[in-house]
């Protein structure tokens, strides 16, 4: 929690008065109140601002800016020692300063803290502020039992300085004893007063009760303390209390103070509701946020990830950054980073639906190209002016190509082993949502051991730099980080993330950031077999003795009879329906992986063979026998594969 330092309008602080010299300057924690309260602000954020009203205790010296100085005294200023005039005019800039403080705040923590620093010690010596647990939202309703907790207590006094002959504002280690929880009754002298709202003074009957009641049985008030008892009532209910006390020294609260307190206790209780409301808002955006982003990055074969997303501002959490991995049939991974127009929840449910569009695109195995083409379309029926910059790249680890589609976004960089950072030459295309545009994709080589950097404008462009003085900002980065590591070994990935965002500078968060980084390790040729097997009765037995052969040269010959039946079971499905040759390839690295390729559509599913079936049961010894398998669709029929762990 931020606290800020207590402004001084209308009253300047005590150290800077010329006739006193009590300044604040103790930082601690008043010993025995509650482990949740903050400990008190430093220097200024001790003093209040606004003037003391009538009745309440002032710190005096003798006058004389070049004299010298004598220790101030507290000396309690009786109701008739000013003109009713003056006194209704300090209570008036009281309240206005007070209020305004308090008004400041934005958490809940804030708006009690001003509270507290605006009371005490001008108005009171000691403060106790309960509130609803839990405090309810908006129109919700209440959850029973009414329970009050004490969220925060001050207690300030004035002690002689160790160092000096000056008095100083510091927090009294001996506050008055409270408990932490209450539970208001119906129909108790506590809930009476709650429901009438007006702050009442501690010396009445009903109040004692209830002061009583709300600080417990075991902690009475200590004679002579003077209180007042104001209830917090929010835009709809009551949502809490605060004790305001003066010690027996000090002038007992007027019939004018209840007043003030009214005033103070008005505007903390609507500004807690805001708080409220504002941090329900911020809930909900940072949910909204985060189902919009992935949870976690998937981890296919032959690459490895990392992503980093980061809000424009604490208050705006929400945006239309978006990055993805989808992993593709083949051992391919399709990276997608893109970037919708706004920081709105309109913006952010934009793109919540154009990443699922992405990823039923990516599903169907279509071309970068064509998946652009298809998500203009989708922004184009989701209204108009839904604007979005978008880049598209698909990895094939095999081949170590990578085809990429870009949608006006910032171009790709690719961070070589050698440390060379290289902005690729990608078409930039229009953003999607203008509609009538061809996109345009290009395949690129893909190292292995090079990095693939993708990108949102908030990390390149801001008011104090252009996108491309921001883009080659980032490729000098990346070239940097790289010459830390020396070459022939790559840069850390999750600290390669980290080190980018670092070069972000104060006035560079205009935007919100996605950033999804791919480090590029390859299946070596040496790790795959492919074969084709013509659709023939004959195929199944081809696929067993290739598949064999491939095992022992890899030196996996446990696997072998597994192998050997779900291939048999695979490639036999396959041939059932294939009008062209099958594909079969099996690749080797943490895992085996094996996949049948075939031109038909259809996908098999699983399902209980009866007794009397002649089949129905080889999906289910793929099931059973398998560490993971599946089925995709491609644009031009099927990929079934199974994976089985390398080590048994």
């Amino acid at each position: 929690m931020t606290e800020h330092p207590t402004s001084h309008e209308g009253r300047q602080p005590l150290a800077d008065r010329p006739q006193e010299q009590a300044r604040p300057r103790q930082e601690a924690a008043p010993s025995g109140l509650p482990s949740d309260i903050p400990a008190q602000p430093s220097a200024q954020a001790q003093v209040p601002e606004p003037p003391a009203p009538a009745g309440a205790a002032a710190p005096q010296a003798p006058a004389g800016p070049g004299g010298p100085s004598a220790p101030a005294v507290a000396v309690a200023v009786s109701p008739g020692t000013a003109p009713a005039g003056r006194r209704e005019g300090d209570r008036l800039r009281f309240v206005g300063a007070a209020t305004r403080r308090i008004a400041r705040g934005l958490d809940l923590d804030e708006i009690v803290l001003g509270l507290c620093r605006a009371t005490v010690p001008a108005f009171s010596d000691e403060i106790l502020v309960y509130l609803r647990d839990p405090l309810p939202v908006g129109d919700e309703r209440p959850v029973a039992p009414f329970v009050l907790r004490l969220r925060r207590t001050d207690r300030l006094r004035l002690t002689p300085d160790v160092e000096g002959d000056e008095l100083v504002l510091v927090p009294d280690p001996d506050p008055t004893p409270a408990a932490e929880l209450c539970e208001v009754r119906s129909g108790s002298a506590l809930a009476e007063v709650l429901r009438g709202v007006r702050p009442v003074f501690g010396d009445s009957a009903a109040a004692r009760t209830a002061l009583g009641e709300l600080l417990g049985s075991d902690h009475p008030l200590p004679k002579g303390l003077r209180a007042i008892l104001a209830p917090l009532r929010g835009r709809r209910r009551v949502i809490g209390a605060a004790v305001l006390l003066r010690r027996a020294e000090q002038p007992a609260f007027e019939p004018d103070d209840l007043l003030v307190a009214a005033q103070l206790a008005t505007h903390t209780a609507l500004g807690i509701d805001k708080a409220v409301l504002y941090g329900r808002e911020a809930y909900i955006a940072d949910e909204l946020q985060r189902t919009m982003l992935p949870d976690s990055l998937p981890q296919p074969t032959g690459v490895k990830l990392a992503s980093r997303y980061l809000p424009a501002a604490e208050t705006a959490r929400v945006g239309g950054d978006w990055y993805d991995a989808i992993p593709l049939p083949g051992s391919r991974v399709a990276l997608v980073v893109g970037d919708v127009m706004g920081h709105s929840m309109t913006s952010a449910a934009i793109m919540g639906q154009l990443r699922t569009t992405a990823q039923t695109l990516a599903g169907l195995d279509l071309p970068p190209q064509e998946v652009l083409h298809h998500l203009d379309e989708q922004a184009q029926r989701l209204g108009q002016d839904r604007m979005a910059t978008c880049m598209y790249a698909v990895y094939d680890p095999v081949s170590h190509r990578i085809t990429v589609a870009n949608a006006g976004h910032p171009p790709p960089i690719l961070l070589h082993l050698d440390g060379r950072a290289e902005v690729l030459r990608v078409p930039a295309g229009a953003p999607i949502g203008g509609g009538g545009v061809d996109f345009e994709a290009v395949e690129l080589d893909a190292p292995a051991g090079a990095t693939l950097l993708l990108y949102t404008d908030g990390l390149v462009e801001s008011r104090l730099r252009d996108v491309w003085t921001g883009i080659e900002q980032l490729r000098e980065r990346l070239a940097a980080a790289a010459q830390l590591t020396g070459p022939d070994h790559a840069p850390p990935l999750e600290a390669l993330c980290d080190d980018v965002l670092d070069m972000l500078g104060p006035g560079d968060r205009d935007d919100d950031i996605a950033l999804l980084a791919a480090r590029f390790d390859g299946i070596a040729p040496s790790d795959v077999a492919y074969w084709f097997l013509e659709p023939e009765d004959a195929a199944p037995g081809r696929a067993r003795r290739l598949a064999r052969r491939a095992l022992a040269r890899w030196d996996l010959e446990e696997l072998t009879d597994s192998v050997e039946l779900l291939i048999s079971e695979v490639v036999t499905n396959a041939v059932r329906y294939a009008e062209r040759p099958v594909t079969l390839r099996l690749l080797k690295t943490d895992v085996l992986r094996c996949e049948v390729g075939d031109d038909s559509p259809q996908l098999p599913r699983q399902r209980r063979a009866r007794e009397t079936d002649e089949g129905g049961r080889g999906l289910f010894l793929v099931n059973r026998l398998a560490r993971r398998w599946g089925a995709t669709r491609l644009s031009g029929g099927k990929v079934v594969w199974f994976e089985l762990a390398t080590r048994v």
